[in-house]
């Protein structure tokens, strides 16, 4: 081959590598703008104190970030937001686990089981915070009528006392992403050889020594897998609280993410609301962090 050609033929080679970036650069590039930009222009705000309703704009540094300590609406919600997130995924993990292995059985119609369990994951938050919102109520709720159909005489408002409406809230938002995990989990079944349990009925292993030894160790990754995306969307939770309780009574079911949208959106207290999401987001980051180095160590 002649020099001149096989010169060309390098040149060409070298220059076809950068086609595949050129062609997705738009779109990093697009992305990293609605990415760091909106998380750039948050960390600026959260240094000033913006109250568009006032009108001021005027920079306090730290001062935000010290209030926040101080405010005991905040100090409510942060408590609220770790036991929903704590409790929420307690249940989600061992509740979603007892699903997958329920729909996991051969049963007659599991198929169709497998499709109607997925309806409330599909339905929207708000629509399942404003129907508990009905379901709950003392006077017509489908809860107390149901209740008093073997106690006449109960009466009680699950929204109005503390303790009744965090749970109300934590079994609404179970209720609904359950299934999901339950499913995800499912998938991670399905890759379980069958012939690995029937090794181990023939040496003599019951139902619960196959699933510790057999079942837990083979989806454990999958079930940690699932609990960072599904820890991260307990502690943005918004529209559920919104519509069922509107953070009441008082500030008791308020969570964190509902307490910046009404900083945000209510109160236009911008540079306050900043504060509070660059906290979550840090502690968001944090989280993802530990459970993935978690994760690597536990399941090498």
């Amino acid at each position: 081959m002649p020099t001149e050609r096989r010169n060309i033929l390098t040149v060409g080679k070298k220059s076809m590598k950068w086609i595949p970036v050129i062609m997705i650069l738009p779109i990093v590039l697009i992305r990293g703008f609605t990415t760091i930009y909106p998380i750039l222009v948050t960390m600026l705000n959260s240094l000033y104190n913006i109250k568009v309703l006032s009108g001021i704009h005027e920079f306090t540094g730290l001062s935000n970030y010290v209030n926040v300590f101080k405010d005991d609406k905040i100090i409510s919600s942060i408590k609220f937001t770790a036991i929903f997130v704590i409790v929420s995924m307690v249940f989600h993990v061992v509740l979603g686990v007892i699903l997958a292995l329920i729909l996991n059985m051969k049963l007659k119609g599991r198929r169709f089981l497998r499709t109607i369990v997925l309806i409330p994951w599909a339905m929207p938050a708000v629509v399942i915070g404003m129907a508990a919102k009905w379901g709950f109520n003392n006077d017509y709720g489908l809860i107390n009528d149901f209740i008093r159909r073997f106690f006449s005489d109960f009466q009680y408002n699950w929204l109005i006392n503390k303790g009744s409406a965090r749970a109300a809230v934590i079994a609404m938002d179970l209720w609904k992403d359950l299934p999901f995990f339950a499913i995800l989990v499912l998938s991670g079944l399905q890759f379980i050889s069958g012939d690995i349990y029937e090794a181990a009925k023939v040496d003599g292993a019951n139902s619960f020594q196959s699933f510790k030894r057999i079942t837990l160790p083979l989806i454990i990754r999958n079930v940690l897998t699932l609990c960072i995306p599904f820890t991260l969307w307990r502690l943005t939770s918004f529209d559920l609280v919104y519509a069922m309780t509107s953070g009441g009574p008082g500030e008791d079911t308020s969570l964190i993410a509902y307490r910046i949208a009404m900083e945000s959106f209510t109160n236009l207290n911008i540079g306050y609301a900043s504060t509070l999401a660059i906290m979550l987001f840090i502690v968001m980051v944090f989280f993802s962090w530990f459970n993935i180095r978690f994760m690597r160590r536990y399941t090498e």
